[in-house]
């Protein structure tokens, strides 16, 4: 264990491991879930957990001295930013059904300042009239005349109709000010650094056009591009280089690529991009663009514009050799950076690097109570799928064991449009903990290998999407790695899907199959989407799924429920009564299918439960339901 600067902190949190890594040190929450450094470098607020609870830590680097110390429950917490020096701004979602806005259960962000000179949190927006208490976005912190103040993106309603608006907060005051009211096809706002609104996104759904409008500093709104946008609309990613221009993330046939805006002129300026899926890094004071971050193959790239910063960084890099390095937060004069540091050997931790006073110091282990022994090795591995692509991804081996005819486990990624990253994956090192080998693939479709990569995938749900899958197995049954005879899937959200796929469509190749949150139904799927995110989203899943519309006979042919009758494996379904992205009805006419054609299935409905595993128990839960599962069908020795 690397322990750190926070140990005090960590000592009152958290109790001692055992000896041995029992599987509730890989399934409960991070323990250190997120860090974020206040701007003169003097704090840091981290997000921890101590089983179930959250709570939010502030602590005084210089002495070691905790700040403040702020329980929060069960708290869904999923952003921790800093506004000035005193005010920590967190922002959570709750699943609800909102009284007179809507008939679906869903999930609302809500954003909360927690200001440590009164020692008091206190929701932002509750006092905006005529809306919604609700954030669409995370806060946006601009520093005007030497003092924060917060920008956020409501609901404001205007003759019944609610249409996202701009907010804004004085941190020092109680009070929220409208300071833009949308129209109902507004997607976004963007602030410059004086926080003056300078663009808005609109969409229109039905017919797939988006717009881009901007706002000079005399006169009103006046749209400056239009793109048709059927399926993904562009992104407004914050300002440009120049902190004048805008920048926007448009999708194109080629890919996506970023391009800055000039606000006088309206023309486009390319930037240069790589093939991984690329995040904007802005000057927190200023919002201007400062760098870039991609994952390129399994190579992080941060790219910065001031040679200072570039050099910096090399310098942090330099310090972890062979680690992936990733930045979390930095003080506003760049001189204190806090890193996440995943060892191959010891698993990910966060530390401080001060590069005036030349030291690094050991922040926390992002789990706490995992030692070395309990990390299992990852390695690359690369094959050919049968139709000649070339796919990577990842093979997680049990540690201590000959990586020889060992059991396997298929674990796909959800998305479909994401990918596996390279280091520490907490379920599949629980599962390599338990003996077996675990084989990610990035199959086609992935996202951040380009756009042909990711086109390749559509149309490929239970296709080739799938047998990418299987032409692993059988990539490492040649070389000797896997045992054939013994291989389960397990999977969440369209990596559930791939599970039951296998355990339908793909038949022959797996002895068990487990999804978490999974689509059986691929109709009804596309209907909730709709329902749920417009027409857009229908277009989306068309597309990805290969049909031309809802009545095309493709949907049934590659659902899973309508092939229960070849099903001849064990099946298990996990699913969150509070999923708002795949409705738990997905895995429970699956589970009354396969019973009523007796086949072996077990159904574990969780209360509480999201798409996303946000709570420490129901995560914790399901691990273990998916552990005892893959030891009873393939036991791992």
């Amino acid at each position: 264990m690397r322990c750190g600067i926070l140990a005090a902190v960590a000592t009152a949190l958290w109790a001692p491991a055992a000896a041995a890594a029992p599987l509730e040190l890989y399934g409960k929450l991070p323990t250190i879930e997120t860090l974020a450094l206040s701007p003169d470098g003097e704090n840091i607020a981290l997000i921890a957990t101590d089983g179930e609870t959250r709570s939010i830590i502030v602590n005084h680097l210089a002495d070691r001295k905790v700040v403040l110390v702020a329980a929060v429950g069960n708290a869904k917490l999923r952003a921790l930013q800093w506004a000035g020096n005193d005010h920590v701004i967190i922002t959570n979602t709750v699943t609800a059904i909102p009284r007179d806005v809507m008939a679906k259960r869903a999930e609302w962000a809500m954003a909360f300042d927690l200001d440590l000179r009164k020692r008091k949190l206190r929701p932002l927006l509750k006092d905006a009239e005529h809306s919604l208490n609700t954030v669409q976005d995370v806060p946006e912190v601009r520093m005007i005349d030497g003092k924060p103040v917060l920008f956020l993106q409501g609901i404001h309603f205007v003759e019944g109709d609610g249409v996202l608006s701009l907010f804004q907060v004085e941190m020092d005051k109680a009070t929220s000010k409208l300071i833009e009211t949308g129209v109902r096809e507004t997607r976004d706002w963007l602030v410059d650094a004086n926080g003056h609104a300078v663009a808005q996104a609109r969409y229109s759904d039905k017919v797939g056009a988006w717009s881009l409008l901007l706002k000079p500093k005399t006169g009103g709104w006046r749209e400056i591009q239009r793109l048709a946008a059927p399926t993904e609309r562009p992104n407004l990613r914050g300002l440009g280089r120049d902190g004048q221009s805008v920048l926007v993330e448009v999708d194109m046939s080629n890919g996506s690529g970023w391009k800055e805006l000039a606000p006088d002129s309206g023309t486009w300026t390319d930037l240069p991009s790589d093939l991984g899926g690329q995040e904007p890094i802005h000057d927190p004071d200023t919002g201007a663009l400062i760098g870039q971050y991609s994952l390129v193959g399994n190579e992080d790239r941060y790219v910065f514009f001031d040679p200072k910063d570039a050099k910096a960084w090399a310098a942090v890099v330099k310090a972890y050799p062979g680690d992936r390095v990733q930045l979390s937060s930095w003080s506003r004069d760049r001189q204190k950076i806090v890193v996440r540091v995943d060892s191959k050997t010891a698993g990910p931790a966060y530390s401080l690097v001060d590069l005036k006073a030349r030291s690094a110091d050991w922040l926390g282990d992002e789990y706490q109570g995992l030692a070395a022994a309990d990390v299992s090795p990852v390695e690359t591995v690369s094959y050919k799928a049968a139709d000649g692509l070339q796919l990577t991804g990842y093979l997680t081996l049990p540690k201590g064991r000959d990586p020889k005819n060992l059991p396997l486990v298929v674990f796909p990624h959800g998305g479909p449009a994401a990918r596996d990253n390279p280091g520490f994956d907490w379920w599949a090192q629980a599962m390599a903990s338990r003996g077996y080998a675990v084989l990610q693939v990035n199959y086609r479709g992935s996202d951040g290998f380009g756009w042909k990569f990711l086109s390749a995938g559509f149309g490929q749900w239970g296709r080739k999407m799938q047998t990418d899958l299987s032409d692993g197995v059988r990539h490492l049954a040649a070389k000797g790695t896997i045992d054939p005879k013994r291989v389960c899937i397990v999977g969440g959200s369209y990596g559930g899907y791939a599970a039951l796929a296998g355990a339908a469509l793909d038949r022959g190749v797996y002895r068990c199959a487990a999804s978490f949150g999974g689509i059986s139904d691929l109709r009804k799927m596309i209907v909730y989407s709709r329902g749920m995110h417009g027409l857009a989203a229908q277009r989306y899943w068309t597309r990805f799924m290969g049909a031309d519309d809802l009545k095309d006979p493709v949907l049934a042919q590659y659902s899973p429920l309508a092939h229960v009758a070849d099903v001849d494996i064990p099946v298990l379904l996990i699913h969150g009564r509070d999923d708002t992205v795949v409705p738990l009805e997905q895995s429970q006419l699956m589970a009354d299918a396969l019973q009523k054609a007796g086949k072996p299935v077990e159904l574990v409905v969780q209360k509480g439960a999201d798409h996303w595993l946000s709570r420490g128990d129901t995560r914790l839960a399901m691990l273990q339901a998916v552990t005892t599962f893959l030891e009873k069908n393939n036991p791992p020795k």
